[in-house]
């Protein structure tokens, strides 16, 4: 009788662990679409209102604001359907994700150092860092085995 209980438990513990991180794979697919929403605003906000962001001597600027704001727009677009396609569970995008959130993470990374409204670029960072920690390190552990 012992025997069976710990073989139960045994199993009981080894069913959970392999789907853990199935709700954190979903989250990460969620706050994707929430960053390139953020993303799409950034560049909204640059299109609409061409000077909301104060631009200074010291700042290295390749485009016009216009044309940056453009870029980020589309940008927040790809962003979220790399959101959508780890909602929807498929391989590549997962690796799409990862790709589009490095580079993310790249971009907001300048745009904290050329804005007077760093916050937005840091939560995105923050953000985009814990989708790629669940994707990088426990995309395996969110499969059922």
């Amino acid at each position: 009788m012992a025997v069976s209980s710990s073989a139960s438990t045994t199993t009981a513990r080894s069913v959970p662990a392999s789907g853990r991180w199935t709700g954190w794979i979903a989250f990460g697919g969620w706050i994707m679409i929430v960053v390139g929403a953020l993303d799409f605003f950034e560049g909204l906000i640059a299109v609409i209102r061409g000077k909301y962001y104060v631009l200074t001597a010291n700042q290295i600027i390749v485009f016009d604001l216009r044309t940056w704001g453009w870029i980020t727009l589309i940008w927040g677009c790809v962003v979220v359907l790399a959101g959508l396609g780890i909602l929807a569970g498929s391989g590549w995008a997962r690796w799409f994700a990862i790709v589009v959130g490095s580079l993310n993470v790249i971009g907001q990374l300048g745009f904290v150092g050329s804005a007077q409204y760093p916050l937005w670029a840091l939560t995105v960072v923050g953000l985009t860092v814990v989708v790629l920690f669940a994707l990088i390190v426990h995309w395996d552990d969110s499969r059922p085995a």
